[in-house]
């Protein structure tokens, strides 16, 4: 796959088989995103992969607290956005609800679809990518070139992805499962697997800003 045309055609999917990734194709993905730059070249990620009967026993467990404990991620969730980006975010959820055929009042479903994140859509795959907790903001940023780098790799081999801050409500628990030391802060959970392309949940794709709508030339 042409780098523009991987670029322009990743897209997240909310719908995967069960066909297992093979770990020589992750062993590539993960070799790719490896190439990630990072401030001064200090490579912040640490990366678990999780698949098999672990990501079913660790679905059970995130499922359970998501149904009765409140989130406490390690990353704090935003509080607020600035009024044009409160209106896009509105907007994609509704625009999401109705491909979907979700009314936004019919509480039971949209709960049925906040509670999929914990099972991972499906995936046969989940990874989890981790930062020593004393790294700072460009370390953060950094963890978004390698996540980036990662699901673009992916999709060039056809195994898709979802970016996932919901499965990082409960990073202790997580954390315990896998045997990770509470030094390691919790940025993201990625859900990786081959889509179901028949699935209503990927019908939908975000619309995205034309570039008119975010640059300024100086010249």
């Amino acid at each position: 796959m042409e780098l523009l045309e991987g670029i322009e055609t990743r897209r997240s999917f909310r719908a995967f088989k069960p066909t297992p990734i093979p770990e020589e194709i992750m062993g590539k993905i993960l070799g790719a995103a490896s190439n990630s730059p990072s401030y001064t070249n200090t490579q912040p990620w640490e990366v678990a992969v999780v698949s098999g009967k672990k990501k079913e026993e660790l679905s059970r467990i995130l499922l359970d607290l998501a149904k009765s404990a409140p989130p406490s991620p390690d990353l704090p969730l935003p509080q607020a956005w600035p009024p044009e980006l409160e209106q896009r975010s509105r907007e994609h959820g509704a625009r999401r609800l109705k491909a979907l055929g979700v009314e936004r009042e019919d509480a039971e479903q949209r709960e049925k679809l906040r509670l999929m994140n914990y099972e991972f859509y499906g995936a046969p795959c989940v990874i989890f990518l981790f930062m020593d907790r004393t790294l700072g903001e460009w370390s953060i940023f950094d963890m978004g070139l390698f996540a980036q780098n990662l699901i673009l790799a992916a999709h060039s081999f056809g195994v898709e992805s979802c970016l996932q801050a919901s499965v990082t409500n409960y990073p202790d628990a997580v954390r315990e499962f896998l045997g990770i030391p509470e030094t390691k802060k919790l940025i993201i959970g990625i859900s990786m697997g081959y889509p179901d392309m028949e699935a209503r949940l990927n019908t939908y794709r975000a619309l995205k800003q034309k570039p008119e709508e975010f640059t300024k030339w100086y010249k």
